[in-house]
């Protein structure tokens, strides 16, 4: 995507917008604009299955409701899944390029993906293995599950990794950038995939994301993010996140760019970057504290 203006009608890309080819949610290279990264979202109905041809993209079955079992030749990994994207971390299998997989289960699941030529083998990360952070404090208190990132899990480019935002509060905040290569700077495409609970009553949920403009090109983001919308970030200060009073939120983070060196390096605004000091005189929200707690660290990263 060119570094020109760039409005938020489109890179807000609402549920149900990007459907075609049996997926739900379907954004390719080519559908966004971009070069790198990818997502695509199924549904599939107990007994179905899916052929999954990933042509010149490594990729992540990632079990969002329900689970499933992913072949590759001889090779069947059980994801056990979960009963949603709220209920904790779940497995995830990786796929290789120029492979044709199979998944069969009930449930919904998503393809994270990146563009690479590097050959990589089939894998399974189990639920258990996966690094649990609580970021932030306060009401920046978030819940980052690292099941794709750098020093995790090997990928040729790709990473990727889930975040719970209590309701009320706000993550990616502060605001940051990865849109410039350098040694303090990683230049990566990221799509934000969102999930909003419903409240106590029902209704649906709403969220809020904010991208702006930074020296890589002219952009202005604010939109309210409903359940499965999903939002591309080209380049630009992106965040905060903010999670709407009774509306918790959950999102997907795909990344991938064109650097030799598969590495998340961001810039916090400069005029956000003092809400770090604050979180040394503040608590971790009490509602990620507990089962996700035992297995965490606690860092001021990005997301």
């Amino acid at each position: 995507m060119t570094a020109a203006t760039v409005r938020g009608n489109e890179l807000h890309l609402p549920s149900g917008s990007t459907a075609a080819d049996g997926f739900d949610t379907l954004i390719t290279p080519s559908v966004a604009g971009w070069s790198y990264s990818s997502l695509r979202t199924f549904t599939l109905a107990r007994g179905e299955e899916r052929s999954i041809p990933t042509a010149g993209e490594e990729m992540f079955v990632v079990p969002l409701a329900g689970s499933g079992a992913v072949s590759l030749g001889s090779t069947t990994y059980e994801l056990r899944g979960r009963s949603g994207v709220f209920a904790g971390p779940t497995d995830v299998a990786y796929l290789p390029v120029d492979a044709e997989v199979t998944v069969r289960g009930e449930g919904r699941f998503a393809l994270t993906g990146a563009r690479t030529d590097q050959q990589l083998p089939f894998r399974y990360a189990p639920a258990g293995d996966v690094p649990v952070e609580l970021r932030g404090a306060g009401q920046a208190s978030r819940q980052v599950r690292n099941f794709g990132t750098v020093g995790v899990f090997e990928t040729a480019s790709l990473i990727a990794c889930e975040v719970i935002t209590p309701n009320g509060n706000w993550s990616s905040y502060p605001a940051h950038k990865h849109d410039t290569a350098g040694p303090h700077e990683s230049e990566l495409e990221e799509i934000y995939y969102f999930e909003i609970a419903p409240s106590p009553h029902g209704t649906p949920g709403i969220g809020y994301h904010r991208t702006s403009t930074s020296e890589a090109g002219e952009i202005d983001v604010l939109v309210e993010v409903r359940d499965r919308d999903t939002v591309l970030v080209p380049f630009g200060w992106h965040g905060p996140c903010m999670a709407a009073p009774g509306h918790d939120m959950y999102n997907l983070n795909v990344m991938a760019g064109p650097g030799p060196e598969r590495a998340w390096r961001i810039t916090d605004h400069p005029e956000q970057a003092w809400v770090r000091e604050t979180w040394a005189d503040q608590s971790i929200d009490a509602r990620l504290v507990g089962d996700a707690a035992e297995r965490s660290s606690t860092r001021a990263g990005g997301q």
